[in-house]
């Protein structure tokens, strides 16, 4: 995971799970300082899950790529969205398009090189 990424200030690091991404955030308060570091860590995790299954990781350096673009995605969306629904529902709805719009590699695929290699 990329080294500059940082759990929101206020977040309980020693609990455990997430938070209901449902439920109402704090009178006056951000509903950012009720989801747990744990919780957007699976979220990317997710991400990098799906962008694997679309994309060829030939070398293990590739691996590491495909998780920064996971986290700058996360990291966006955490950025922007309006509520915990909100921030569930764009990655969602992400997720799905790159499911549908990007065909699936096949785990066994190999990388030709290019007219350079």
């Amino acid at each position: 995971m990329d080294t500059n990424w940082r759990p929101i200030q206020g977040s309980d690091p020693a609990g455990g799970g997430g938070v209901d991404l449902n439920a109402p955030g704090p009178a006056g308060g951000d509903w950012r300082t009720q989801l747990r570091p744990q919780a957007r860590t699976r979220v990317v995790n997710k991400i990098a899950k799906v962008l694997k299954k679309h994309l060829p990781v030939p070398v293990p350096e590739d691996l590491t790529k495909i998780q920064n673009i996971a986290v700058r995605f996360e990291e966006k969306v955490y950025a922007t969205a309006t509520n915990q629904s909100d921030y569930r529902r764009k990655i969602a709805l992400k997720l799905c398009v790159v499911d549908e719009k990007i065909p699936q590699v096949p785990e066994n695929a190999q990388i030709k090189p290019g007219p350079e290699g």
